[in-house]
């Protein structure tokens, strides 16, 4: 971060589970933060304990809506989006709005305020891989047409929209493609590797593994994300990326499911599920550019990084086995369609003496 400087900061998708984290840790370091969700996946909760921080402002607000902000901006990172398939898959449309028009409100904002913005975009644009490692060179090999497309096209339009408004209009951007992921905060119900797992084993349920169990995934956990991202943020401004950012230990699920056993003492056994479709059979991130051109590397081993998440999981379900209602569980769905709909104004943020 800019030595000295305190900042004023946009993050949308603030209160999800990375954008919570980034959250605390940039108010923490004294900047001023205004976090915007529209709390489809994120929960108010992430960012509770920030409601009275004087550089702390909270906005449940839809970046599918034109933004503005009344104040200077000197940061954008654009975190909103739901990025587990059964979360993007539930309502396809408002994802890859939310991927492409969203893109577009952020980038207008940066344009207006001359900005400096980051997109949070994913491994997912490699699709399922034919090349291994990936690294940033690759193109991809992405069904456009299937489930995942709505979430897998709609980042990598997001990056192209990026790049358009670089070249066209000369704003300040930052592409990180994020891999999996993990870390406290995750939705018990994202259905996501490490949260099934976990969740499951805590319950003693059989977990499920997809397919014969050999795939493979690398994860990173989610305060080496929150570093990459700095890094990158605060990188020359040639450095546009795109940067892979992600843990390039590769390991089975199948393995995975066997670590988690064994640190939640879980009598639980595996149960196997057919594949979902273009569901990715190995993803592993070539991280060599964000090492030469941020200096960052993962630290944290997959063995401590999942003993804080499994304490965060053991509260959770402790909650919900008493009959606490969690937020994720009781809100309801939300599907778009594309029938024509009422427009909002744009949302405005008035800055107060934050």
């Amino acid at each position: 971060m800019v030595a000295n400087k305190k900042l004023d900061i946009v993050i949308t998708g603030g209160a999800g589970f990375i954008g919570s984290h980034l959250c605390d840790r940039l108010v923490q370091k004294g900047h001023r933060i205004v976090c915007i969700d529209n709390l489809d996946t994120g929960r108010i909760d992430n960012v509770r304990p920030l409601a009275n921080h004087r550089n702390f402002t909270f906005v449940e607000g839809d970046v599918r809506e034109p933004l503005s902000i009344d104040g200077p901006v000197d940061r954008i990172y654009n975190l909103a989006c739901p990025a587990s398939p059964p979360h993007y898959q539930r309502d396809p449309i408002g994802t890859i709005r939310t991927c492409v028009l969203g893109a577009q409100h952020v980038l207008e904002l940066a344009r207006a305020t001359g900005a400096r913005v980051l997109q949070a975009s994913t491994s997912e644009v490699y699709g399922d891989p034919e090349m291994h490692p990936q690294a940033e060179s690759y193109r991809g090999a992405v069904n456009p047409i299937g489930p995942r497309a709505c979430y897998d096209e709609g980042k990598r339009c997001a990056e192209a929209m990026f790049f358009d408004y670089h070249r066209v209009h000369g704003v300040a951007i930052k592409v990180a493609r994020i891999f999996n992921t993990y870390g406290p905060r995750m939705l018990e119900n994202d259905g996501r590797v490490i949260s099934n797992f976990v969740v499951q084993a805590l319950r003693d349920q059989p977990i499920t593994l997809y397919g014969d169990g050999t795939q493979t995934r690398s994860f990173c956990y989610v305060a080496d994300l929150l570093d990459g991202l700095e890094l990158l943020m605060e990188s020359d401004p040639a450095v546009t990326g795109p940067v892979n950012l992600g843990n390039p230990r590769e390991i089975s699920v199948k393995e995975i499911a066997a670590m988690v056993v064994a640190q939640t003492r879980s009598r639980s056994t595996l149960a196997f599920a057919p594949l979902p479709q273009d569901d990715p059979r190995r993803r592993r991130p070539d991280v060599a550019t964000a090492a030469r051109l941020l200096g960052w590397q993962p630290r944290i081993t997959l063995e401590d990084g999942l003993r804080p998440t499994i304490d965060y999981f053991a509260l959770a379900v402790a909650r919900s086995s008493h009959g606490t209602p969690r937020v994720d569980d009781s809100a309801p769905q939300r599907h778009e369609t594309s029938a024509p709909r009422a427009r909002r104004a744009p949302l405005t943020v008035v800055r107060g003496s934050a």
